[in-house]
């Protein structure tokens, strides 16, 4: 059993990156920060903290910090199944999105509740599960339909993506047409190395299985629209995203008939599944209106 007192001292180092913030947080010395931690430590039979700047979670860490963040998750609902309220409870909660889903889907759905405080985690669909399993994460959007173990998983449709460019960034590297020899020629936007768009839709726009494609990485969805725009390269992105610059003419759609559709999956822990109980029905309600909406 591990002292809860030691647990929060663990939750403050993580979260304010270091011992001293978290010092000043808990209304307590350095040194009593540090001794909480060292008990811990000894509990659990290995290093917790990597004294880094800011301070950092071992894998072991990561784990305690899941169990404490948990703990903190199932008393909150506790007290509120009990008439106690939450309003007293500052509690954290880390979700895993995509920044493509981030400002369409999850921004608007997260429910505005006292005490509840988000951190939202930017990463993959096709990677995210993994902040799950790893208990980095106390839910997640992910592209896996298999239920993670331990957790609901709930279909939240599909988002499509459409591969575009300026009109002159075009003329200058498309002249020939779309093909295996342009793409591997003309510079890709890319959100990061493990984005996969631009390797599903190129092969199948040239039908070549492999092709290799110059990146710029720029790691956001609106800085790959505004780098597009600019005549920096092509890239793919959410075409509900890019849809309007292509009705002001900003940006041309390289293939109309062609859309990559991205399968994407609500996983929410069991024990979790309370606490976050109205986070899911917002987002289901918002993947049924987009659905309704085609």
């Amino acid at each position: 059993m591990f002292d809860r007192a030691s647990l929060t001292a663990l939750l403050a180092v993580l979260d304010t990156g270091s011992f001293a913030h978290a010092a000043d947080v808990l209304g307590l010395t350095q040194s009593a920060i540090s001794q909480r931690i060292k008990t811990l430590e000894e509990a659990a039979g290995t290093t917790l903290i990597r004294r880094t700047r800011p301070a950092e979670p071992t894998e072991a860490g990561q784990r305690l910090r899941a169990h404490a963040e948990t703990l903190a998750l199932m008393e909150r609902q506790v007290r509120s199944d009990l008439g106690h309220g939450t309003q007293a409870d500052i509690t954290p909660i880390r979700i895993a999105g995509t920044a493509d889903t981030l400002t369409s889907w999850l921004l608007p759905a997260l429910p505005q509740e006292p005490g509840l405080f988000y951190d939202l985690i930017i990463d993959d669909q096709d990677h995210s599960d993994q902040l799950l399993t790893t208990g980095a994460a106390a839910a997640a959007i992910t592209s896996r339909a298999r239920p993670i173990p331990g957790c609901d998983v709930h279909d939240l449709g599909v988002l499509t993506y459409v591969a575009f460019a300026a009109p002159g960034f075009v003329e200058t590297h498309f002249a020939e047409g779309l093909t295996p020899e342009t793409l591997t020629r003309a510079p890709a936007l890319t959100y990061s190395r493990k984005d996969r768009l631009q390797m599903a839709w190129a092969p199948a726009a040239t039908g070549r299985a492999r092709l290799r494609q110059p990146p710029h990485y720029v790691p956001s969805p609106d800085g790959n629209t505004a780098a597009a725009i600019a005549g920096l390269g092509w890239a793919v992105n959410p075409q509900a995203l890019i849809t309007p610059h292509f009705t002001t003419g900003a940006l041309v759609n390289l293939r109309p008939d062609l859309t990559v559709d991205t399968p994407l999956f609500w996983q929410v822990p069991r024990q979790n599944r309370a606490v976050l109980g109205p986070l899911t029905t917002n987002l289901l309600n918002a993947a049924r209106a987009r659905q309704g909406h085609g």
